[in-house]
């Protein structure tokens, strides 16, 4: 009889560590899986985010091109030579913060667009400077000219820096000097097209894309 009970006791402590084994395993499993899961969430997330990033590029990219495209159609339609420099108004504009139609607009009220550039200078569609500035070619007066409307000219900053466009304008050509100049180079602006442009996909308007009026 006590044979037997001690058999059945050393049974029973060979069984308990293969139980405790077996519980710890299930244990450690579980942890892995928990984990694994986890990562597998962060690199979805990740993707999502990436791709996210990428279909705003990709708007922003789609946004721009359809401002530039609008600048030039409008400069084709009306057989001005500045057709072409829709791309380069539309980054100048975006670099200095200032409304993207503003530049051809201007160049439409001072000169038609290029056709009646400024006579004693060179490449200067603009009326810049009383037409007694030149540049070396409409890219270098896009750049520039932008640049001072901007308010990131220093020389310049305190005419237009912080203004809306219609601030610029008035600044750029005073009432005193040429009434309603601000109004007449704003209509052109709404004949070039919306202040923004929205794609199919909504774009923030508190982004990078949203404009001064």
């Amino acid at each position: 009889m006590k044979k037997n009970n001690l058999i059945r006791f050393v049974q029973s402590l060979m069984f308990l560590p293969v139980m405790s084994l077996s519980f710890g395993s299930i244990h450690n499993t579980e942890i892995s899986q928990s984990v694994l899961a986890q990562k597998f969430n962060i690199e979805v997330n990740g993707i999502l985010a990436f791709n996210q990033a990428v279909n705003l590029e990709t708007e922003v990219l789609k946004i721009k091109a359809e401002k530039a495209e609008a600048i030039d159609a409008y400069f084709a339609e009306r057989d001005m030579p500045l057709e072409g420099t829709g791309k380069k108004m539309v980054e100048e504009a975006e670099k200095n913060d200032i409304d993207w139609r503003l530049l051809p607009a201007i160049a439409v009220r001072e000169s038609t667009g290029g056709k009646n550039d400024c006579k004693k200078v060179t490449n200067n569609a603009f009326g810049w400077g009383s037409c007694k500035i030149g540049f070396k070619s409409d890219g270098d007066a896009i750049e520039t000219i932008a640049k001072n409307l901007g308010g990131n000219n220093l020389n310049t900053s305190h005419h237009y820096d912080n203004k809306t466009t219609k601030q610029i304008l008035r600044a750029y050509n005073p009432p005193s000097i040429v009434p309603r100049y601000a109004e007449q180079v704003m209509a052109i602006m709404n004949t070039i097209g919306d202040a923004e442009i929205i794609p199919d996909t909504q774009v923030s308007s508190s982004g990078p894309l949203a404009q001064r009026v």
